[in-house]
């Protein structure tokens, strides 16, 4: 059952600013190699607990706050690391069915 629709994606930081819009870049990057269709957005911790996306990606010390809003969440420590990112996006979309 792959994802019949845009995929909403969460660059998620405390402040919302530096990091998660390094993220948000990097994750672009990734689903595009992906091909997955995505919009991506970084946003802060608060601002994240009222949004229902399908993927949150940050670091542990915030994904662990905001493990259970969305189906899939992905804990990185390197937010350049777009080969690391697309291997654990193809991964845990492939679990879900979104990806063939």
């Amino acid at each position: 059952m792959a994802l019949d629709r845009t995929l909403e994606v969460l660059a998620v930081c405390g402040v919302g600013m530096g990091s998660s819009l390094m993220l948000k870049m990097t994750a672009e990057d990734a689903l595009r190699a992906l091909d997955v269709d995505a919009r991506v957005e970084n946003t802060d911790i608060s601002t994240a607990r009222g949004m229902t996306p399908d993927v949150i990606i940050g670091q542990g010390m915030h994904t662990s706050e905001i493990e259970d809003l969305a189906p899939v969440v992905i804990t990185v420590t390197d937010f350049l690391d777009k080969e690391g990112l697309q291997a654990r996006l193809l991964e845990r979309l492939t679990e879900k069915g979104w990806l063939a």
